[in-house]
């Protein structure tokens, strides 16, 4: 488990101890990998990205600028400063990603650095757990809505992006003792644009599901 930061083309750089192994063992042989997983991460139906490369030490006139962009992401790295330690940075050969069961992928180093960050990713974890917290009844009857008959028991929102939203859902099938618990897709009807966007567009999910629901109780 190593911290890092993102440069401006999203290749990770580090800061290490020379007495750690893993900085031994990058001077011997620079060939390696970093797998990022999700804030949720659990378990195998979870996202993660694996990226690979090599991790060679950074010029010491290219130092310097990284210092404000590592304490950015990490404000208490008081280590920066340390003599001992040494800057590292990976470049980017191969990239896999896995989304979970039966969601897995790669993609080019430069499809990578032309990447753009979903914007609603900054604030998608609050939205999930406002949903989570106060309105998963709400989160629950857009699956239903989605996948008459599922009948989830519960709905967990694991992440927001612009296009929609990956839920954990459990349920009890009729006919099993067992409990099932995994994730599916809940895509929004079009691109939200902005946070408020995003609740307009939950707010018409949430109410066409209840429309939908009642027009088949009448049934």
């Amino acid at each position: 488990v190593v911290g890092f930061a993102p440069d401006e083309d999203g290749n990770p750089f580090f800061i290490f101890s020379g007495m750690s192994t893993h900085t031994q063992d990058i001077l011997l042989n620079p060939k390696c990998s970093l797998t990022i997983a999700a804030k949720q991460f659990k378990g195998a139906a979870d996202g993660r990205v694996n990226l690979m490369g090599q991790v060679k030490l950074v010029p010491k006139e290219e130092r310097e600028a990284l210092k404000g962009a590592y304490r950015n992401k990490h404000p208490d790295a008081f280590w920066v400063d340390f003599g001992d330690f040494n800057w590292f940075k990976m470049e980017i050969e191969k990239i896999n990603f896995v989304g979970g069961f039966a969601r897995a992928g790669s993609i080019t180093p430069e499809e990578y650095k032309n990447a753009k960050p979903d914007p609603i990713s900054a604030f998608g974890p609050h939205i999930a757990a406002h949903m989570n917290d106060d309105h998963m009844d709400a989160t629950i009857g857009m699956i239903e809505g989605q996948v008459p008959g599922l009948n989830p028991t519960e709905a967990v929102i694991t992440s927001v992006d612009s296009l929609g939203m990956y839920v954990k859902v459990t349920r009890s099938p009729a006919d099993s003792e067992q409990t099932q618990t995994f994730k599916m897709r809940l895509p929004f009807p079009r691109e939200a644009k902005d946070r408020k966007d995003v609740k307009d567009i939950i707010v018409e999910m949430t109410r066409a599901a209840a429309a939908a629901s009642a027009t088949a109780a009448e049934e």
